[in-house]
């Protein structure tokens, strides 16, 4: 931790202090395009889990991707959980405006030798990554080889974090920064977490297999870890994810459809054993039925699948 800048380590401090004085969570979505059924369903858990601890919801936008990035998805997002009465607490927060926070974050990591430059292409790690059932984990190829953090061949290395041993085998050496120099989608993560004192994430099972990177990073800046609760993927009769076709496209915003915000929050609540099936009501009448029997929620974060193929 010394070797932290002073202004990591207050932003450390204050996110400490944001997470021990009430319930912190967040919805963290990437402005690609309009919000899909299977975001708003991880987004109304998110928020029910926030409100139902008397805590704060914060929304993120994971902007870092700027190429992917698509013009007015920012505004959809924010006027569909609107429009549903998802509020969050605070301003908006863009990690595109945050780029500086993350760059001392890795500048002090790579003070602390716990960073390596890494040459590996798609391709190799293609050919070599160990692979733990959808989890793809890096080896260590570059690990040792003492690179050059110089362009070589035209091309900048990539940056990847010495993980303990306790997530070598689970996480291996996490890719912080890529090589085209895009700050990684982990290393952003994890530090607004802790900037942002977010002591619990809510989100989709297919995000599971990032929680050990991210924790791997917040264990190297000495941080207490963040506890993650993963909502069950909504999966057909055959066990599969739910495709875009049945779980709604995303081809328009979902508050310039023709449904109500009480038919689409019921609809919603149900897909997650909520509220019986065919329920019409608003965010705030789910929340204050919840709070009479917590218990169906619980089931919830503490379940692995749901069966939705007859909604």
């Amino acid at each position: 931790m010394t070797d932290l800048p002073d202004e990591i380590i207050e932003l450390f401090r204050i996110g400490k202090k944001l997470r021990e004085h009430c319930y912190r969570g967040r919805f963290a979505p990437s402005p690609t395009g309009y919000l899909h059924l299977g975001n708003l369903r991880t987004a109304l858990a998110s928020w029910l889990s926030a409100r139902l601890n008397r805590g704060e919801w914060l929304l993120r936008i994971d902007d870092l991707d700027t190429p992917r990035n698509r013009l007015g998805a920012v505004e959809s997002i924010q006027q569909d959980l609107s429009w549903l009465g998802l509020d969050w607490d605070g301003p908006t927060i863009f990690q595109s405006k945050r780029r500086d926070l993350y760059r001392s974050v890795l500048s002090a990591l790579k003070l602390q030798g716990k960073l390596y430059p890494c040459r590996c292409t798609r391709r190799l790690l293609a050919q070599r990554t160990l692979s733990k059932g959808p989890e793809i984990v890096y080896p260590g190829t570059c690990r040792n080889l003492g690179l050059p953090w110089t362009i070589e061949g035209g091309r900048l290395p990539s940056w990847r974090l010495l993980v303990a041993e306790e997530f070598s085998r689970s996480s291996g050496d996490v890719l912080v920064k890529r090589a085209d120099g895009f700050i990684a989608y982990h290393l952003a993560t994890a530090s607004d977490e802790l900037f942002l004192g977010i002591g619990e994430v809510v989100r989709g099972r297919d995000l599971e297999i990032a929680m050990n990177a991210q924790l791997a990073i917040i264990d190297a800046l000495n941080q207490k870890p963040v506890k993650y609760k993963h909502v069950p993927l909504w999966l057909n009769s055959d066990g599969r994810k739910l495709s875009k076709r049945q779980g709604g496209d995303g081809t328009m915003p979902f508050h310039m459809k023709e449904m109500s915000a009480s038919s689409l929050i019921g609809f919603l609540a149900a897909t997650l054993n909520l509220v019986p099936k065919g329920s019409e009501l608003s965010s705030v009448e789910l929340l204050a039925d919840l709070r009479k029997d917590t218990s169906a929620m619980d089931i919830l974060l503490n379940t692995s699948k749901i069966n939705q193929d007859t909604f």
